[in-house]
């Protein structure tokens, strides 16, 4: 079976090199997604799961500046490189303090943009691999058993887990006390990039409260934070 492809956002309103650095990057194995403006990129980030955002500065309608502070309070922690045709420090300090991971200013080498894409992509992959906490899982009075797909709760009560079960929970305790965005579950558990709603989420929330909690109307283990995502704490 073929590696996923990693997902990255291009956004760049000039044309032909939109379209140049698009070609680039394909030929590099990555899957891009194109945005031309401001709007389309925010829709976009919204929308789907990515690897890194490459994102000029200067955008018709919302600049590349606001679009990185943007992406930022929401606590969304994509790589974004930057691409400006202004070179003074003052611009970079600005792009960087608002969001950036990196900022190359035009016009650039494309062996040395490829480089620092790489560079970021690898860095978040290890930030991302958090720790594995292995096979079994304990918990108040529960113990998940990821590898036989099962738990045992409170009430001493075996409960067969479906695979994706079992990998949310792992996502979820491996972030532990860590909000995990709605994008990044369903990127990491389903596998899809473009997704309409997040209700299978919600749902497979309410059955791990039911298993898991004293009370599952005031949980303490498995928390929806409103508009951004899940968390698991103890």
């Amino acid at each position: 079976m073929s590696e996923k492809k990693l997902s990255i956002l291009l956004v760049e309103d000039e044309e032909n090199l939109h379209e140049a650095l698009k070609l680039n990057l394909e030929l590099e194995g990555y899957e891009v997604t194109s945005a031309y403006d401001g709007a389309k990129a925010l829709k976009s980030i919204q929308q789907e799961y990515f690897n890194l955002i490459i994102l000029d500065v200067m955008l018709p309608g919302i600049d590349g500046i606001s679009i990185a502070e943007t992406v930022r309070v929401q606590n969304n922690n994509v790589p974004i490189l930057m691409l400006s045709a202004k070179d003074s420090s003052a611009d970079r300090v600005l792009g960087l303090k608002k969001g950036a991971d990196d900022y190359l200013t035009k016009p650039f080498n494309l062996e040395e943009l490829l480089l620092r894409i790489q560079k970021l992509v690898e860095k978040n992959k290890k930030i991302e691999a958090k720790t594995s906490v292995g096979d079994k899982y304990s918990f108040g009075k529960n113990t998940i058993d990821f590898k036989a797909q099962e738990a045992l709760n409170k009430k001493g009560q075996r409960i067969p887990l479906s695979k994706k079960e079992a990998m949310l929970l792992k996502l979820l305790i491996e972030n532990k006390n860590e909000v995990v965005t709605r994008e990044k579950i369903l990127q990491a558990v389903w596998g899809y990039n473009v997704y309409p709603t997040t209700r299978t989420i919600d749902n497979f929330i309410l059955s791990f409260r039911k298993y898991f909690e004293e009370d599952s109307r005031n949980p303490k283990y498995f928390h929806s934070v409103r508009g951004v995502g899940y968390k698991y704490s103890e």
